[in-house]
């Protein structure tokens, strides 16, 4: 009896291989595709080529001092101006982080305005929010932005129980200011929201028909754009889904249909399932220039797609940092910590333990090679090392790391187990005689090492002071 072929045989090499091209340490892990997506609308198969993000001017843009405000206090405006001036510089040169919108309605938020305006940043560009009413169009005017936001509700939600009027009323309406911006040569951004909820061809589409035929009259830099808010989160990414909750599809039917191009079009999401960040990339990926968002996610009820996180999504799509200051992200951390924001512990890229270990298996592989159990380069892109936790399951290479990295050791200089080991036992037998159940703090440790290390101590405590 013959023996069955295997389709897969094991392949043995001399050196491995740590597949760096999508890998790189020095950067996040990169988003590479091997073949484009085909999706069906109107039952007719569409061809994307998600490859093309790479080459098309795709950017971020930020609500953190309007959306963002809206699941905290007011932030003060010296405050704002400091997180302005931080997300200034982690845009970088190529203006990464294209605008940031303001309220208009108070005093405060007019001089914070003013005065983020008046440091001089080419990026992100201040811009305004509004609702779509004729009184509100005088506070843009009067603060002589280029660009403002303007509320225009669609679906029937809003239309018929929030606003208590019909379709053409709302069409009428929006238009009425949307006119008067363009007359006034304001640029108008249309937020569509609840868009996920609404009758895409029965509303959204005559009306953004009528915007683009509107935008036919005026120059390009006063041509309308439409932001898609999915308001409750309710966009879906999956192939096939169906509209109104398709991110796919509603792009192309705006794009193709519409006439609307990818850079007048911005996507603006919700967390409500979790699905928050990855709906802002496909909407990237399928035609959508820009993604709206916040620091850290702070937004309406469960939040918008966090800054920081389409920062790495940007780096990953275009495979370089394109010139972004990632150590900008933790100093914005540190500064929206001291100023009373919760960040939780384990959250990604910022909290205090998000690149942190316990385990005493993954602090081996820290030891031996931080890649094993390190995302990328966290000392490099974010100013923060590997760390470790020390606790009954940390074992003598948890104190090992811990110790190199309170000595800041490098290279060769760093100590090996057989050095540590003094410490090591008394931390083992905190746990297995003491009784001990709670991890050890640092404060704890450094009093132990001085006692049980002490020419280490009289070595290196020096380079630290």
């Amino acid at each position: 009896m013959s023996e069955k072929k295997k389709l897969h045989p094991l392949v043995e090499v001399d050196e491995p291989n740590f597949i760096t091209e999508a890998f790189d340490y020095d950067l996040p892990p990169l988003i590479r595709f091997d073949s484009p997506v085909v999706e069906y609308i109107d039952g007719e198969p569409v061809r994307f080529d998600p490859s093309g993000v790479k080459t098309r001017d795709i950017h971020i843009t930020d609500t953190t001092f309007r959306d963002g405000q809206q699941a905290r206090p007011p932030y003060t405006i010296d405050q704002m101006v400091r997180i302005y001036d931080l997300m200034a510089r982690m845009s970088g040169p190529n203006r990464v982080i294209r605008q940031t919108e303001f309220f208009l309605y108070t005093r405060n938020d007019r001089e914070t305005l003013d005065r983020c305006r008046a440091m001089g940043h080419s990026s992100p560009e201040c811009t305004g929010w509004i609702r779509a009413i004729k009184g509100d169009f005088r506070l843009v005017k009067d603060a002589q932005l280029k660009e403002t936001g303007i509320l225009t509700s669609c679906s029937d939600y809003h239309i018929f129980s929030k606003l208590k009027i019909d379709r053409k009323m709302a069409m009428e309406r929006y238009c009425d200011v949307v006119d008067a911006a363009l007359a006034a040569g304001i640029r108008p951004r249309c937020h569509l929201e609840d868009i996920t909820r609404a009758d895409i061809d029965g509303f959204v589409l005559p009306f953004v028909e009528r915007l683009m035929e509107m935008s036919e009259q005026v120059p390009d830099e006063l041509k309308v754009k439409i932001r898609l808010c999915d308001t409750m989160g309710f966009g879906i990414s999956y192939p096939g889904a169906e509209l109104p909750r398709s991110i796919p599809k509603l792009i192309y039917k705006l794009n193709v249909e519409c006439g609307v191009p990818g850079d007048r079009l911005e996507w603006h999401g919700h967390n409500d399932f979790h699905k928050v960040h990855t709906n802002g990339g496909t909407a990237w990926l399928y035609g959508c220039d820009a993604v709206n968002t916040t620091l850290f996610g702070f937004g309406e009820r469960t939040g918008n797609p966090p800054l920081e996180a389409a920062i790495f999504e940007y780096i990953a799509l275009k495979g370089d940092l394109c010139g972004i200051d990632t150590t900008a992200i933790t100093e914005l951390a540190d500064y929206m910590r001291s100023i009373g924001l919760p960040i939780p512990a384990n959250y990604p890229f910022v909290g205090k333990h998000f690149n942190t270990t316990r385990a005493g298996i993954h602090a081996g592989g820290l030891r031996q090679d931080e890649r094993i159990y390190n995302i990328f380069n966290t000392t490099k892109l974010l100013g923060r090392p590997p760390r470790v936790i020390i606790t009954n399951n940390s074992g003598a290479d948890g104190v090992a790391i811990w110790v190199n990295e309170f000595f800041g050791l490098t290279g060769e200089d760093r100590l090996n187990k057989i050095k540590i080991h003094r410490l090591a036992r008394w931390v083992m037998d905190q746990y297995e005689r003491e009784g001990r159940i709670t991890a050890i703090g640092d404060e704890e440790l450094e009093t132990k090492v001085e006692e049980l290390m002490p020419e280490y101590w009289e070595k290196y405590k020096g380079s630290r002071e």
